[in-house]
């Protein structure tokens, strides 16, 4: 099939490249006229495990192209998806003004049938607003607008995309839903659904189906902050409950909070979508109150620990995107905690396998960026693990200790076991378990 991608993001250059590497003949358009400069010179500008194999493959071969001629990326389409922004506005609404735009334009550019698919997460009912822009230039035998959300996690993105555990189309149209149905055939022969539906229902399914996961993940945030409370060992806790059929084992972690693009925007959005539908969500807002105060909670850790004051104290940071895999800090709980840092005069030296240029755009020479994980640790009076990189997973802790002014490890993704810190002499906070001291004999002078 030919093939129109608008928007190289995460989702719109992760979906050209896989729809090419079926097959089809894919064109991503981008405004960003030097991000398609380097793209077209074979320059893979995110950082997702696998994208750059298939990217490559797929260039050479003649099926993935990049344009910033919009007019020519839809002329030979048969489907043009619309991968593009919806940031959240001050009330927390989707911005829906790229789409719409798009749309617009799309509506003096089309001369034959064509299948619009919303790919980027909105809010219910933009499908009929997409509609409703085009038909105000265009004939409706000449477009269909299907709502296609996409369920990609950064990190596993091209695995998610090629053998996805669902598809969700939104559409009432029968000619839509056979070129839709065609398009993905490829993605689902061992047997995963292909599921039709009205498109405002595509529409909600999306935002249902992060926030419940946002949901999940703060509940077992309250419920680590009160095992630390009551004594309890949320390791042993989330065992028990995952063990549980109803409930399952994913989403169970906790930690320090969840970011990305995707989960704090949705949410918003969704409660937003429920305000202006005249419906008070109370678990959303709990949910995004939980999460904000989550996000710093390991602040409120070290400064317990090492004081309010922080000045002439430097803490070494290990990760610095919002999950590992990933070189995405949008909402990332790290900017969060080095901004608290900060506030109380810390000193800050960073490690992260992948995210600290887009860190260093924020930040400049504020802090410390380093180029090895143990370099960070050189004169640093305490160590905040923030991103669960498997890197930092089985580190030597013979020279975390030696380099570390005091033996002191501020965990907030719980990487390690409590019996194995105490046996080496750590000071240890995680999340949700019990705090580790450092036996007097092993403190540093």
């Amino acid at each position: 099939m030919q093939i129109a991608v608008v928007g190289t993001g995460y989702v719109g250059l992760v979906t050209g490249t896989c729809f090419a590497e079926t097959g089809n003949d894919v064109i991503c358009v981008d405004i960003n006229a030097d991000k398609v400069q380097r793209m077209q010179n074979g320059e893979v500008p995110i950082f997702e495990p696998g994208l750059d194999l298939l990217f490559e493959r797929n260039t050479r071969q003649g099926r993935l192209h990049f344009t910033t001629d919009l007019a020519e990326a839809i002329k030979p389409a048969q489907i043009i998806f619309l991968a593009l922004p919806t940031p959240p506005g001050e009330d927390g609404s989707a911005d829906l003004s790229y789409i719409l735009g798009v749309a617009n334009q799309l509506s003096f550019l089309i001369e034959d049938y064509k299948v619009i698919v919303d790919k980027s997460t909105v809010p219910v009912g933009t499908a009929e607003r997409v509609h409703a822009v085009l038909a105000a230039h265009l004939s409706e035998d000449l477009f269909d607008v299907v709502s296609n959300p996409e369920f990609l996690r950064e990190g596993v993105a091209v695995e998610d995309f090629m053998k996805p555990d669902r598809v969700v189309v939104g559409t009432n149209s029968e000619r839509a839903r056979e070129i839709m149905r065609e398009l993905f055939q490829p993605f689902v022969r061992q047997g995963n659904p292909i599921y039709f539906m009205d498109e405002r229902s595509a529409e909600m399914t999306k935002y249902a189906a992060n926030s419940y996961l946002a949901a999940r993940i703060s509940f077992m945030n309250e419920i680590a902050n009160l095992c630390e409370r009551v004594g309890a060992n949320v390791d042993m806790v989330r065992i028990g409950m995952g063990s549980d059929s109803r409930i399952g084992k994913r989403f169970l972690f906790p930690g320090v909070g969840y970011g990305g693009s995707c989960f704090p925007k949705d949410v918003q959005a969704l409660a937003r979508t429920a305000e202006d539908n005249q419906y008070e969500f109370k678990i959303l807002k709990s949910v995004m109150n939980v999460n904000q105060i989550q996000k710093t909670i390991l602040v409120d850790k070290i400064k317990a620990k090492m004081g309010a004051d922080l000045t002439g104290k430097t803490i070494a940071i290990w990760g610095l995107a919002f999950k590992p895999n990933t070189d995405d800090i949008r909402e990332a709980p790290a900017l969060y905690i080095i901004d608290g840092l900060l506030e109380a005069g810390a000193n800050i030296k960073a490690f992260d396998p992948e995210a600290m240029p887009n860190v260093r755009k924020l930040y400049g020479d504020k802090i410390q960026m380093v180029n090895e994980q143990y370099e960070a640790l050189i004169e640093a009076d305490a160590l905040a693990i923030i991103t669960e990189w498997s890197v930092f997973r089985t580190p030597s802790f013979k020279v975390l200790k030696q380099l570390l002014k005091e033996p002191i490890v501020f965990d907030g993704r719980n990487l390690y076991e409590l019996e194995r810190m105490e046996e080496l002499g750590f000071y240890y906070e995680s999340i949700g378990r019990a705090t580790v001291e450092i036996p007097v004999e092993t403190t540093k002078a």
